[in-house]
């Protein structure tokens, strides 16, 4: 129940691709008290950032056990994706790889401000050289594992440090021969795997020019505002990671081009000429975590930077091409792209630190969690929609709900929150205004017009809610919760204003009515529970729905205290519960009674009556029937 509000909280300001190099980033002491001030001064920007969701997190992973799943039905069938350059109808040969197993091989791997490196000769330019690797090794290696690893610091070119580029170029011949190709004797184009990446990744870094709106003042770093004030709201960073995994898949399967499905035949290479295709050769940082990240400016004379070479196999390969897939999410902007690294980084930790056997309970409860979402979602529609009666059902906690999600939307838009999670908010509040046709009579006025051009909305009380007392249950618990919550209101809007920056007014209301309703929005559940104390029954109420919200409340409180969840949220599914429980109370001690009036507007008598009738009616057919002989 409260996962929702959580949700909406969420911001991330990193962008670009992740993928790993199955280790810890780590950076010597002195690298990192260079660039220590520029941390901190990121984490201002960041302090109001929550933690990830859980449900994102394993929603995460849930959707990349789907695309592992595609990519091996599409093994299964093979690709009908035609090749541009093979003439129709003729027939598609598989190919094989270039480099046979263990083919002795030579690395050379050049770092350069250029994207297309030409300069061989020179040698401050040659980071690694290492010979005599053997092609599909997993035994050799400093630790047994076919691993090597180079280490060294870079010096920053100037241009570098005022955010230019830096790429890595790998090659790998067999053999005796060298990558330069003016170098005759020496290069062979069949011999040779070139891949070259950026090394530096390029984040969005936003200032949120916040104020004290009472004086004017701010805690933000002057340097910061300075930067706003030339750079404008949202800064593109370079940053940097010391650590970068060069992994050369173990591969011999028979590709056929233009049938390789996606997205490995981005990463399989074939010859123009042989039709045969090239080692893949994959750069792997999926274990590099964004927060290990740090920015290259004028303070840092020095970059680390630690390379490691393994063979990886063919499935792992699909695993991490998988993660990186985001064809299927083109259609959505770009922003999107960048809350989807915190949601891996999230994903990353979980796997890292989380024990496994409860990592797998952890994803079964989950799925189990969503079929609940589900279920909830499904009744409760069903049940507003083929509801003939009101009685018993607190209408002013429906109008309330959707003002709930009406200042949820506007603040999480204010705060620029997901794309994804901004469309399931606004889902949520079109699903509660459609209730409020259903507890309400809503017409259009088109005699008194607003400006004497817009017909005005006319909302009015349904009969079956003004003639029974569940309106004046409804107002007096409504009533009584004025009293507990204007003083609430009020004081917790005058610390806001006091003691909490915002961006404006506008910002300020939103933040004080979303921060108000995610601290104390379950008092409004509460006018329901005095109801059904005067009525003394708990039959009209939706319990299948609120039996499966119940049970995600539950596994919300599983997931809060397993993953590092904020104490706000943490807090917010225990008061659930404690609801819940309650209703649970009243529907032990408010016991089974055939004249009350159920979710659907009969009772016990009416069920009776209309089964009398039906075995009347059937018993007097035969005697009918034998009056005509």
């Amino acid at each position: 129940m409260a996962t929702q509000e959580s949700q909406a909280t969420k911001e991330a300001v990193s962008n670009g691709e992740v993928s790993s190099n199955g280790s810890a980033a780590t950076t010597d002491s002195q690298t990192l008290q260079t660039t220590g001030n520029a941390n901190e001064q990121q984490q201002q920007q960041q302090q109001q950032q929550q933690a990830p969701n859980a449900w994102q997190v394993i929603k995460g992973v849930l959707f990349r056990i789907f695309i592992i799943w595609a990519i091996s039905s599409w093994f299964r069938r093979g690709s009908s994706t035609p090749d541009p350059n093979t003439p129709a109808g003729a027939p598609r040969v598989p190919s094989r790889n270039l480099f046979p197993k263990d083919t002795l091989m030579e690395l050379y791997v050049y770092i350069s401000q250029e994207e297309v490196f030409t300069d061989f000769n020179n040698t401050e330019a040659l980071f690694w050289f290492h010979r005599d690797l053997v092609y599909g090794d997993w035994t050799t290696g400093e630790e047994g594992d076919g691993c090597y690893e180079q280490y060294k610091e870079i010096d920053i070119p100037e241009a570098v440090q005022q955010n230019g580029s830096l790429y890595i170029h790998v090659y790998f011949t067999k053999s005796g021969l060298h990558p330069d190709p003016k170098r005759k004797g020496q290069y062979r184009r069949l011999s040779t795997v070139h891949a070259t990446r950026m090394l530096n990744k390029f984040k969005r870094r936003k200032f949120m020019k916040t104020k004290n709106l009472l004086t004017g003042e701010t805690e933000a770093d002057p340097e910061m505002i300075k930067r706003a004030e030339s750079h404008g709201p949202v800064e593109i960073i370079s940053h940097w990671h010391p650590n970068l995994t060069i992994n050369m898949v173990d591969d011999h399967t028979a590709w056929v081009k233009g049938s390789v499905p996606a997205p490995l035949d981005q990463h399989v290479k074939f010859d123009a000429v042989s039709g045969d295709y090239y080692p893949i050769v994959y750069f792997n940082d999926y274990w590099n975590l964004q927060k290990d990240y740090y920015p290259i400016n004028e303070t840092l004379t020095k970059l680390p930077l630690r390379l490691s070479y393994c063979p990886l196999s063919l499935w792992r390969w699909q695993l991490y091409a998988a993660q990186n897939a985001r064809s299927l999410w083109n259609f959505l902007p770009e922003d999107t792209y960048e809350q989807s690294d915190e949601d891996q980084d999230s994903v990353k930790v979980a796997l890292l630190e989380t024990n496994p056997y409860l990592l797998g309970l952890t994803i079964v409860v989950s799925i189990v969690h969503s079929i609940f979402e589900f279920l909830a979602f499904k009744n409760d529609i069903q049940f507003w929609n083929s509801r003939q009666s009101l009685e018993g059902l607190s209408v002013r906690s429906i109008i309330f709900g959707v003002f709930q999600s009406l200042v949820v939307l506007l603040y999480i838009l204010d705060n620029e929150t997901n794309f994804v999670v901004q469309v399931s908010v606004f889902i949520g509040l079109l699903i509660d205004l459609w209730k409020i046709t259903k507890v309400m009579d809503v017409k259009l006025d088109r005699e008194n017009k607003i400006a004497g051009v817009f017909p005005r909305l006319v909302f009015k009380d349904k009969s079956t809610y003004v003639e029974s007392s569940t309106k004046i249950y409804d107002d007096m618990a409504f009533k009584y919760l004025s009293w507990l919550l204007y003083p609430l209101f009020g004081c917790y809007a005058v610390y806001s204003l006091l003691y909490v920056e915002h961006k404006g007014w506008y910002s300020w209301v939103l933040s004080m009515l979303y921060g108000f309703l995610l601290t104390f929005g379950f008092i409004t559940m509460t006018p329901q529970l005095f109801i059904n104390y005067k009525m003394k029954s708990v039959a009209h109420l939706p319990w299948r729905m609120l039996t499966y919200k119940a049970l995600n409340t539950f596994i919300d409180d599983l997931f809060a205290f397993v993953i590092k969840m904020p104490m706000m949220y943490r807090i917010g599914c225990l008061r659930d519960d404690v609801v819940f429980f309650i209703y649970l109370y009243q529907r032990w001690i408010y016991r089974v009674d055939p004249n009350r009036v159920n979710e659907y507007g009969t009772s016990g008598v009416d069920h009776l009556q209309n089964k009398t009738q039906s075995g009347d009616a059937a018993a007097d057919k035969p005697a009918e029937e034998k009056k005509k002989d």
